[in-house]
């Protein structure tokens, strides 16, 4: 449940604590007041993409901060992006948004990034904006809403493997089709190809060998003095002794006075060491002087090959063993186009088989879904009975469809508003306040099948009045005992069902505008109710029916 909501320096909002309750939390207020402002700072928070344009005129950032109780350390949304809730169930998101673009995101005071914020808010919370409802004219959510009542994760996962199998088999079959002048093409560029790298008979590494040994060749005189020279020092000459047989003689000193002391007979040991590796050195420079040999002839041999390499580079991979590479995969090419017949008939039984593995896969998805409809047809009816729509028929329309990642099935919701009527496609027939109910029923629906604990509704009241919005009010007050309900409003009814009522209030001073949330008593309760119905005229009839009205809705929550 969402507890507290801090803001700070948010579009005109300075600064506000909102202490959310459990239950049904309404916010009203002027339009332009700053209600929506409140919703956006949430989804700020719960990781919606923002701008830095939401930052406070004449601030260097904003914050926005949501401290979350009850939460469930098993939600997969949380534990697989590392967010653990605090041992008393305690989680504290916190996002910073700086003048410059960055930004900052916190769970329970650890640095961490959009995403996981964002998942964690899809665990936590539902934001139901006053535009949802333009998503059912959408056909392509019907499907998405469908597959979330249906829990088909297992076998739209299943469906999927089987198709990404047929489209790469027929995306081979469409490669090994082609007439017969584009495949004798492309065999005569094939075998050109394999000839022409063949020929160069190319070894993984050669290329790094050559180099490294241009590189000598090319300074030979720099690396024969410094061999010679290092040879001279090590093995010494006729007028000199080198280091190896000056460490000899050294070894040879040590070695009479070694009975004399123990400290003698670990120098000797260690000396021994370094005359070995003395010696080894010696032998091994000798050996490269011995073995160098300049050879002009040789440079101009690797030069051109070298410069070869570098013309095939540019034509079959950047190195020699991407070369190598695209050398094998031009002869399993050549060898498939040679039998292709054979390749195709092969591929056309695997072809067949995957296709039957689909149509299995895709018809127990359908099967899955439509078995859903059947509930969501029920549920969604009963919503909307509840919603003062009694007359509303609903209907879920499959028709089948070409294979893509989602299966076979096309799916759209048909409704019809009056007795007689005939069903049509939502986006047909739905008026404003028609969608905006739909929608809300959908939400409820959706809702028993999540574990979000918090539904937010920005002005789902839109394009409803009268009676449909008191049976809108109850189906949130409803809502209310399973869930905790937030939501801004410009509906009395709406804002009287409330268990807890904030007003935001828009002011000036010193030349900028604030604003302020305020948590309203019974009174204040029933002069803002008064306010939203007859506007900045209030006579003691209007108070008298909004007590009137708050009366009423406290009688009816007692019932639930």
């Amino acid at each position: 449940m969402l507890q507290i909501l801090h803001i700070e320096n948010i579009a005109v909002i300075e600064r506000a604590d909102i202490e959310f309750q459990r239950g049904f939390n309404a916010l009203t207020g002027e339009t332009g007041a700053g209600k929506s402002i409140v919703i956006d700072a949430l989804g700020a928070v719960l990781g919606q993409r923002t701008s830095r344009d939401l930052i406070r005129t004449g601030a260097s950032e904003a914050m926005v901060s949501a401290a979350f109780d009850s939460v469930s350390g098993d939600l997969a949304e949380l534990s697989e992006q590392g967010i653990v809730p605090d041992e008393d169930g305690n989680l504290l998101l916190q996002r910073t948004i700086h003048a410059d673009g960055k930004k900052v995101c916190r769970a329970n005071g650890r640095p961490n990034t959009v995403s996981p914020l964002r998942a964690a808010g899809s665990a936590l919370l539902n934001i139901h904006g006053q535009h949802d409802g333009q998503q059912l004219l959408d056909e392509e959510q019907h499907r998405v809403y469908l597959d979330r009542c249906a829990d088909v994760e297992e076998e739209l996962a299943a469906f999927a493997a089987d198709y990404e199998m047929l489209v790469k088999t027929r995306a081979r079959i469409r490669s090994l089709e082609m007439d017969e002048g584009e495949k004798a093409r492309r065999i005569d560029s094939l075998r050109y190809q394999i000839a022409e790298l063949e020929e160069a008979a190319l070894e993984s590494g050669e290329e790094e060998r050559l180099c490294e040994r241009r590189s000598i060749l090319q300074n030979a005189e720099k690396y024969t003095s410094a061999v010679e020279s290092a040879s001279y020092f090590l093995n010494g000459g006729d007028d000199s002794m080198g280091a190896v047989s000056q460490l000899r003689e050294a070894e040879r000193a040590l070695g009479g006075a070694r009975k004399l002391s123990s400290a003698f007979e670990e120098l000797l040991e260690r000396l021994k060491q370094v005359s070995c590796e003395a010696y080894d050195l010696a032998e091994t420079v000798r050996d490269l002087k011995d073995d160098f040999s300049f050879s002009p002839e040789e440079l101009d041999q690797i030069e051109s090959r070298l410069s070869l390499l570098a013309r095939l580079k540019k034509r079959y991979g950047a190195t020699v063993e991407d070369m190598l590479a695209y050398l094998a995969r031009s002869q399993k090419e050549l060898d498939e186009i040679a039998f292709a017949d054979d390749a195709l008939a092969r591929l056309r039984e695997e072809e067949s088989a995957q296709l039957a593995a689909a149509k299995k896969s895709a018809g127990a998805l359908s099967q899955k879904r439509r078995a859903a409809a059947k509930m969501l047809e029920s549920r969604i009816l009963r919503e909307l009975t509840e919603l003062d729509m009694p007359r509303m028929q609903f209907s879920v329309e499959f028709s089948e469809k070409e294979f893509d990642a989602t299966g076979a099935d096309h799916i759209r919701f048909l409704m019809s508003a009056n007795v007689g009527e005939e069903l049509k496609p939502i986006n047909r027939v739905a008026s404003g306040g028609e969608l905006a109910r739909v929608m809300l029923a959908l939400k409820n629906v959706l809702a028993e099948k999540d574990h979000v604990a918090t539904l937010v509704f920005d002005e789902v009241d839109t394009g409803v009045s009268g009676r449909a919005a008191q049976r809108v009010a109850e189906k949130l007050a409803a809502v209310s005992r399973s869930k905790q309900v937030l939501c801004v409003t410009h509906l009395p009814q709406l804002a009287a069902m409330a268990d807890t009522h904030f007003y935001v209030e828009k002011g000036e001073r010193d030349g900028r505008t604030y604003t302020h949330v305020v948590r309203m008593d019974r009174a204040q309760r029933a002069a803002e109710l008064a306010r939203i119905t007859g506007g900045s005229h209030v006579t003691d009839a209007l108070l008298a029916s909004a007590g009137e009205l708050l009366t009423a809705a406290e009688e009816f929550k007692k019932k639930l």
